[in-house]
């Protein structure tokens, strides 16, 4: 079903066994997590999911486990970005025949802008599939200007952003040209949604999805007096992730939670068993922390 991009889709973590291979139970039992809390979709294989750390033949895995998984009416959109613009587009095709309602691709590292508008041109060209562009200046690329931004979206094909950024009012004027942009900065999203989202793709949504739906839902009611409040819920939460190396105490957390999704992959590094300890106590502390 051609559906309106939108809503609540996590941006998944890949669950690895201790050897590092794909944990196929687990991976399962996190997407009837995120879904039975209502989220509209799944983004997969993307930073949050390690995509780019990960080999080709696992990405396709995790694509058509995904898919198989994945409700009518709910969206699987695949980020297909790697080191080799070839097999970006290998795997490109491979979403497309696995059912995905759009791909993403996050900005090659050290590109000029004409190389990137290059790299977009050609990626989107390989499928008949909504292309959401990754624009994440923190992670990749730089900051880019409201115009290359603008040309950007302009690429056949190319819908709109996954928007990991604080630039909200760049954000609302590529809305109102009628762009799908998805806010990717979890800690606030309700902002986005205010200036304009159509829906958010982030990385706490795994271990919290019931809180980003109703977040969204309060948004789409206009209730934003109750929506800010939880964001500042989801914010304490984040608040106690990023005072560590955030994969590995992302991982660890779903874990805690009975969702096990092993180690982060190298060059991250475990925590240490006194980081560890430091963070489940944090866990333990906060109010209404759900386990599965």
């Amino acid at each position: 079903m051609n559906l309106p991009l939108k809503g609540i889709l996590p941006a998944l973590v890949t669950p690895l066994h201790d050897d590092l291979t794909l944990d196929v139970s687990a991976l399962e039992k996190l997407l009837a997590h995120v879904y039975g809390a209502g989220c509209h979709g799944v983004y997969v294989c993307g930073s949050t999911g390690e995509g780019q750390l990960l080999d080709a033949a696992t990405r396709r895995r995790i694509v058509e486990i995904a898919a198989d998984h994945t409700p009518s009416g709910r969206q699987m959109i695949v980020h297909v970005g790697a080191w080799s613009p070839r097999e970006s587009q290998e795997l490109a095709r491979h979403a497309e025949q696995h059912g995905a309602a759009a791909i993403s691709c996050l900005r090659p590292q050290n590109t000029s802008f004409p190389e990137t508008l290059a790299h977009y041109r050609a990626l989107a060209a390989v499928t008949a599939l909504p292309f959401l562009a990754y624009y994440f200046p923190a992670q990749a690329g730089g900051t880019m200007s409201l115009n290359e931004l603008q040309q950007l979206c302009a690429l056949p094909g190319i819908v709109g952003l996954k928007f990991t950024d604080y630039d909200l009012f760049t954000l609302s004027l590529l809305v109102r040209q009628g762009k799908t942009v998805f806010h990717g900065r979890d800690e606030m999203l309700v902002a986005g949604f205010l200036m304009g989202a159509c829906g958010g793709i982030g990385s706490i949504y795994n271990i919290v999805p019931e809180w980003f739906v109703k977040l969204y839902d309060l948004s789409q009611e206009g209730r934003w007096a109750a929506a800010r409040e939880l964001q500042d819920r989801i914010n304490d939460l984040i608040r106690v992730l990023v005072s560590f190396p955030f994969m590995p105490a992302l991982k660890r957390t779903l874990d805690w939670q009975g969702l096990r999704c092993g180690p982060a992959l190298a060059p991250r590094m475990p925590l240490t068993a006194q980081e560890d300890a430091r963070l489940i106590a944090a866990l333990e502390a906060l109010p209404g922390l759900p386990k599965v």
